[in-house]
């Protein structure tokens, strides 16, 4: 895998999963990919995501794991070292786009505005995360940004549901959608695979 549209083709469902323990982290990865998920998005929203990250590339080789929520250029670095294949952050400063692109890895930087990924698109980059979705105006916002910027794909993320995701999918300039539903928080508690498995293969069956 070597740019962000590569990210984007792996399954319809981008899961965003939040851990608070790295022991969860292989148990979690196997789950979504018995349902047929093939990457996966661990936020560094804990302290133990770097870890999980670690644990998910050496242990479950199935499936691509990439780290979310990178707002700081040490955090591309970190995630890296760890082994992380992609990268996604929620908004693009200059100094998280330059160490983002230091680690050579795909990733996805966030835009909410056309002047935003117009932004982004003059650095090279063309295949965005659209961030925070709904909040931003949802699928019609985006479908407004293809007539533009028709050269631009996205992965919505923000507010997405089951319900709304195949509105996303339907749109031209969309590859796939980040969700936080495959893993909900008491199921994660409640260390709940099962659902977890059952909520990936549905996700894994939308159409695109």
């Amino acid at each position: 895998m070597t740019t962000g549209r590569d990210v984007l083709e792996l399954s319809p469902v981008l899961p965003v999963v939040v851990l608070d323990r790295a022991e969860d982290a292989v148990p979690v990865a196997e789950s979504l990919l018995a349902g047929g998920i093939r990457a996966i998005e661990l936020t560094l929203r804990t302290p133990v995501a770097l870890e999980a990250i670690a644990r998910v590339a050496a242990e479950v080789p199935g499936i691509v794991v990439g780290a979310g929520t990178v707002t700081r250029p040490e955090h591309a670095r970190q995630a890296a070292d760890a082994g992380a294949s992609f990268l996604v952050t929620p908004g693009a400063t200059d100094s998280v786009l330059d160490g983002a692109f230091a680690t050579g890895l795909p990733f996805l930087p966030g835009a909410a505005t056309v002047s935003e990924a117009m932004r982004l698109a003059e650095r090279g980059l063309d295949t965005l995360k659209f961030f925070p979705a709904e909040a931003s105006g949802g699928a019609p916002a985006l479908s407004a940004i293809a007539g533009p910027l028709p050269d631009l794909r996205f992965c919505p993320t923000g507010g997405i549901t089951p319900a709304s995701a195949p509105r996303y999918l339907a749109l031209p300039n969309v590859g796939c959608v980040g969700g936080t539903w495959l893993t909900p928080k008491d199921a994660l508690a409640a260390r709940d695979y099962a659902r977890i498995e059952a909520l990936a293969k549905e996700a894994s069956t939308l159409e695109r």
